[in-house]
């Protein structure tokens, strides 16, 4: 059986060692209900607090600001819903993945008004662009720190400067940016940022958004008095505690793995290019998360070349994995310029912990290999 290769960690990641380490025995030992005043309760209770400031230290926030709930779709809707009411108007882009798109969606249907901006061509949107999409009425700026498709990173720090200016709050999606690039919320300036363990090497089920001290949040969960009012529920701690011990991790190596990450992107996407003609790759003249490449293959259909790369043992994407099977093209592309027939074409590589450079080699390959053969026996247009 050959071997397989893990490019897809934009999708989701594996657990990692020390995660793994840490979920086991809390599965096994730490079983009791956090809000339980006896000792099993409050041994629970101890656990979920020191997960709560390691996630706290690793976004630079205190932990009373962390809010745990089941992931990064539930950190945005609340988010969105929190804040939002009819009436009032909220301003995101074209590139938001489905959380927040699906979200804003529904804010409309109950009333609020929403501005959809446009990237650029090389994929991010300006602070002058949400400048000029304000109004009185506006409540909140939703736009993502980094792309789930591209990478591409949104210049944050300079919209928070411009929302703080209006006295609007600012939302943004770090789902792919936390883990993969240094995080400081306070740096930025947001006033709340959805993170989710599963993209950094934790379990699925788990995340937070950070909500600056001060920002006044509506509840969407009801049921008790959990996370400070703001999402009832009982603790997932042991998932909790795997989050924390993905953060504490994070902290200790995220430049020197960026740097890593970076330079076997670079290595893929100089071979891909220089070995497969017609090709290009989206988002190349913007800043980027350093383990994301976003090809496009003239006249290859992507997920044809999906296919073909897992027959060859190489797990990659052509798009966003809540829109896995969908037959229309990335709606990231399209807003970013990209003709249908250009989206359809493009695939996504995204790297992690577990790639080195015999891998990307052995990937390059088999891209060439592949596209070579999709465009001797496809009947899909070069046009």
């Amino acid at each position: 059986m050959q071997p397989r290769y893990y490019f897809d960690h934009n999708a989701t990641t594996p657990l990692s060692g020390e995660v793994m380490q840490a979920l086991v025995p809390a599965l096994q030992e730490v079983y009791g209900n956090a809000s339980s005043i006896h000792q099993c309760g409050q041994a629970a209770r101890q656990k979920l607090e020191g997960a709560r400031r390691q996630v706290a230290a690793m976004l630079g926030a205190t932990p009373k600001e962390i809010v745990l709930l089941s992931g990064g779709t539930e950190a945005d809707n609340l988010a969105m819903f929190g804040i939002a009411r009819p009436g009032s108007h909220v301003i995101t882009t074209g590139i938001e993945h489905a959380a927040v798109l699906g979200a804003a969606r529904r804010l409309e249907q109950r009333g609020v008004s929403v501005s959809y901006l446009k990237p650029s061509r090389a994929g991010f949107v300006s602070p002058q662009d949400v400048r000029e999409a304000l109004r009185p009425e506006t409540a909140l700026v939703s736009v993502m720190h980094a792309n789930n498709e591209t990478g591409v990173v949104q210049p944050i720090a300079g919209i928070a400067a411009v929302c703080r200016e209006a006295g609007v709050l600012l939302h943004s999606d770090g789902v792919q940016a936390a883990g993969r690039i240094a995080v400081n919320v306070r740096a930025l300036g947001v006033d709340l940022y959805s993170v989710s363990a599963h993209k950094m090497y934790a379990p699925k089920g788990i995340g937070a958004l950070y909500v600056r001290s001060g920002v006044s949040l509506e509840p969407q969960i009801f049921g008790g008095r959990h996370e400070r009012e703001r999402r009832a529920g009982t603790e997932n701690v042991p998932s909790a505690v795997a989050f924390g011990r993905a953060a504490e991790w994070i902290c200790g190596h995220v430049g020197e793995e960026a740097a890593r990450l970076a330079a076997l992107r670079d290595r893929l996407e100089r071979g891909i290019v220089s070995v497969v003609s017609d090709t290009r790759v989206n988002g190349a003249n913007a800043e980027r998360t350093p383990n994301t490449s976003n090809i496009c293959f003239t006249g290859v259909e992507g997920e044809a070349m999906v296919i073909a790369l897992d027959l060859r043992g190489f797990a990659v994407s052509s798009g966003s994995a809540c829109s896995s099977g969908a037959v229309e093209p990335s709606h990231v592309l399209l807003a970013m310029g990209l003709s249908p027939q250009e989206a359809r074409s493009s695939v996504r590589f995204s790297l992690g912990r577990g790639n080195d450079e015999a891998q990307v080699d052995a990937l390059i390959e088999a891209v060439a290999a592949a596209a070579g053969h999709l465009r001797r026996v496809s009947t899909y247009s070069h046009a």
